[in-house]
């Protein structure tokens, strides 16, 4: 429990703070500025009351279908749920453990926890992602399954993943949530495991107007267990088969997500001609290091993190000349307050930790300019000179 009471709705504030500087990693009011053609897509919607699980969700999961070339899509509420819901389906549940990365948001834990399992965690290496190395010193009589998180939009080193898996009977859910339109080997993320999760959160890449998620598998078994726990576990409005969940993508989600949907090569594309522009300007700078990257692996840049010294301090002179450099993220999994019961401690996951005290976040969505990025390497070599 947390010293004092928690804040009711702490984001207003939040979204004020963050909409200051000038280059910002917040670029929702360009990416919707066609919401009048929304608009008219949900007027449709309204005249047709087709609010609940609708035909335009139908034709969401079909697209995203098709390029995640994956057999099956379900829609759901959130990429939390999403998670939730994967590892239900594979049944998950109280007495069982879930290895996963401390260097990950709070949801993938979270959806671990709510099945009632206990969340496990395991180092990571330099590529932010879980160490296939340390997850074999995680697995226990216990472990049912294998969370992988594709951090920023980096898939992890799934060949290995699978590989633990099957030669210890273990379910491997992906949280894919960054990772929309990339790929790993020419394969999809999302179609690399057992269930494949991603969130619409409006900062994604692939986003809508609040939450959102969706699941791929491949497995016929799995979809048909999901869409029942997703809604109720309903067959038709009058027959329940199991006791489910109300996680349904709402049709508006799917309205909007969809309009979206079309324009996703182009988001991915300018989020990468960024990053190999950022990669090239600041791997000279001394006090920061630029991830190495695989060829084998198709980053998408859902978040553009590189390592610094003196991270607090550049932190506070980017934003000072307004730029909004995020942390993503200062405190690990292990060492939260919701944590405390698993038993972990400071350097039990020396590499996890010491990421979390040195990276920091960059702007490089796909509305960035080439002036703007320009300012952002100037003003971090002004900083490492003393400026």
């Amino acid at each position: 429990m947390t010293a004092k009471r928690p804040p009711h709705n702490f984001l207003p504030a939040e979204y004020d703070r963050t909409a200051q500087p000038r280059i910002n990693h917040n670029y929702l009011s360009q990416q919707f500025a066609d919401y009048r053609d929304i608009f008219e897509k949900l007027a449709e919607l309204v005249e047709a009351n087709d609010f609940t699980l609708g035909r335009t969700v139908d034709r969401f999961e079909r697209a995203i279908a098709a390029l995640l070339r994956a057999k099956h899509v379900i829609g759901v509420g959130s990429g939390t749920d999403a998670l939730f819901l994967s590892l239900k389906a594979l049944g998950v549940g109280p007495g069982d453990e879930v290895i996963t990365t401390p260097y990950t948001f709070h949801s993938t834990v979270g959806a671990i926890g709510t099945t009632g399992a206990r969340p496990v965690f395991a180092d990571i290496g330099d590529d932010y992602n879980l160490d296939p190395a340390a997850i074999e010193a995680a697995i226990t009589p216990r472990t049912r399954a294998i969370l992988p998180v594709h951090w920023s939009g980096r898939c992890c080193d799934m060949d290995a993943i699978g590989e633990i898996a099957r030669r210890h009977d273990l379910r491997v859910v992906e949280d894919a949530c960054h990772a929309i339109n990339g790929s790993y080997k020419g394969r999809r993320p999302g179609t690399l495991g057992d269930a494949g999760c991603f969130s619409m959160h409006p900062l994604k890449n692939l986003n809508c107007w609040g939450d959102g998620g969706f699941i791929a598998t491949n497995s016929d078994e799995l979809h048909d267990h999901l869409v029942l726990l997703r809604n109720h576990g309903l067959v038709s409005r009058d027959e329940c088969v199991l006791w489910g969940f109300n996680s349904r993508l709402d049709t508006v989600q799917a309205v909007v997500a969809l309009h979206l949907l079309e324009r996703i090569d182009h988001i991915t594309e300018r989020r990468q001609a960024h990053a190999r522009y950022l990669d090239a300007a600041l791997a000279d700078i001394e006090g920061i290091t630029v991830p190495a990257r695989d060829p084998e692996i198709e980053e998408v840049f859902h978040i553009y993190v590189v390592r610094c010294e003196r991270r607090d301090a550049l932190q506070r002179y980017l934003i000072e000349h307004d730029i909004d450099a995020k942390i993503h993220y200062p405190i690990p999994m292990h060492l939260q307050v919701a944590a405390k019961g698993l038993g972990y401690k400071e350097g039990d996951f020396p590499r996890a930790e010491a990421t979390c005290r040195s990276v920091l976040s960059l702007p490089v969505h796909e509305f960035m300019t080439q002036a703007q990025l320009d300012t952002i390497v100037a003003e971090i070599r002004a900083f490492y000179r003393g400026a």
